[in-house]
Formats: structure tokens, sequence, C-alpha cells
């Protein structure tokens, strides 16, 4: 509980420091927000390494420890973008949402887990590191679509002054959207590698709904490269190609352990 309480003081510190940099339009000068930050993960981190020391199986990969891990992985995220000086204020969102999984994971409690190859484990890990990087996409595409809209009907608030420009934005919504894209290719690859019951009872609409999901980022791709696609569109293809993507786990996985009680 010290750890989980601390990681979560330290987030929330964060969270303060990057408003105040954010509102001052100092956050690439100072960055503050750092120092705060770093541990606060290190410690979400090394939670989860403690949490797998002292349960037996394998790492804990049930819903709300994988929730926790795709926060810790967007934080990570944001702060290597915020560090550049690339939407700082994209942390205002993530570091609170990182300390609350975190104390959700921490209040569920801790179920074994089933022992896993390395080979489970890299398909596992690398599913955990496209969600946590199209998650961060999803929620730069809604940005986009606020601060496109406010421009539209000339409503100049100050937290548009938080935001880089609107082309700047947009090519990097797209860059995260590619690295996810080739990180969720791999997720796929290494499911028909490893996974031998891919298309068992279990898994079944969760292949489906990922391949749908991979099918319309890599639509979107294509249509950015080719036809110039932007603004609404990207955004409307980013949060329905997401939405597929989270249904295809998170919401399966919610049915299987928490509405029918039964294990992975």
């Amino acid at each position: 509980m010290t750890i989980v309480l601390i990681a979560t003081l330290l987030y929330l510190t964060a969270t303060g420091l990057l408003v105040r940099a954010v509102s001052r339009d100092d956050a690439i000068r100072s960055p503050a927000w750092l120092w705060p930050a770093l541990p606060a993960m290190l410690l979400h981190g090394g939670y989860h390494v403690l949490v797998a020391m002292r349960t037996s199986g394998g790492p804990d990969m049930h819903f709300f420890a994988a929730l926790s891990l795709v926060g810790l992985g967007m934080a990570w995220l944001t702060s290597l973008v915020a560090a550049r000086g690339r939407m700082a204020a994209l942390g205002v969102l993530v570091f609170p949402m990182a300390a609350a999984v975190l104390c959700i994971y921490h209040g569920y409690g801790h179920a074994p887990s089933k022992p896993l190859g390395w080979q489970l484990a890299t398909h596992a890990w690398m599913a955990l590191l496209a969600y946590a990087t199209l998650s961060v996409a999803a929620l730069l595409a809604i940005m986009l679509w606020l601060q496109e809209r406010a421009l539209r009907r000339r409503d100049f608030r100050p937290w548009l002054r938080a935001l880089p420009p609107l082309a700047d934005l947009e090519a990097l919504l797209f860059r995260v959207i590619a690295v996810g894209f080739a990180l969720l290719t791999l997720t796929l690859v290494t499911g028909v590698l490893f996974v031998d019951d891919l298309l068992a009872q279990k898994l079944v609409h969760k292949t489906v709904l990922s391949v749908l999901s991979w099918i319309v980022f890599g639509t979107l791709l294509i249509g950015r490269r080719r036809y110039g696609w932007r603004g609404a569109k990207a955004v409307h293809w980013t949060l329905t190609a997401m939405a597929l993507l989270l249904l295809a786990f998170f919401g399966s996985q919610f049915a299987i352990e928490l509405v029918f009680g039964r294990p992975r």
C-alpha cells in the first residue's frame, strides 16, 4: 500500500506541476514535472514486479493488472513525448489516469496467473504496449477534434494555448498511430505463431475484433498517405479503430473475469 500511495501522490504532484507549466506556456523550458513523474512510473512498475514475486504462476495479466500496465505504458510514452516539448498537456490527462488504474489494481486484489513461456509472454507484452500506444493516439485524436471544433467556432479559450499548432498535433497523431500499428501488427503475428488455440471459444471474438481494428488503422494510414485524410475523418477512423481494440481485449476480459467469473 505504501508504494501505491507514494506513486499516486507523485503522479498527482506531476499533474499539478504540469498544469502550472502548461498554463504559463513553460512546459518545455521548465520540465519540473518530470522529477515526480519519473519515480512515480518506476514505483508503478516496481509494484507490478513485487506482486509478480509474491504470487504464483506467471506475470499477473488479469483485467485490472492489464489495465494498470497499459496506464503505466501510457505514462511513459506521454513523458517521452512531453519531455521533447510535444504535447506536454497530454500528461494532465494521462498521469491521473495512471494513478487511478494503479489504485484500482491494488484494491482489486491479485490472483495467480498461469505460467507463460517466453513465446506467450512476448505476445502479451507486445499487446499491452500496442494498446498503450494506440490509447495515447486516441487521446490525441480527441484533442485534435476539440481544437478543430474550437477554432471553427472561433472559441479561443485559454486551454488552446496548451496545444501545439493544429498541423503539428495532426502530424504527431499519425506518427503515434504508425508506431502503434506496427506494434499491433507484431502482436497479431506473434499471436498466430505462438498461440495454439487462437480461434478457441474464448479468443475468437478477441481475434476478430483485433483484426478489424488493425484493418481500420491500416486503412487510415493508407488514406492519409494516398489521399491526405485529416481532420474529422482521421479522428473518426482513429476512435473507431480504438473502440474495436478496447472491445477486443478489455471488453472480453471484463466479461470473462468480472461478469461470468471465469479464469482466463
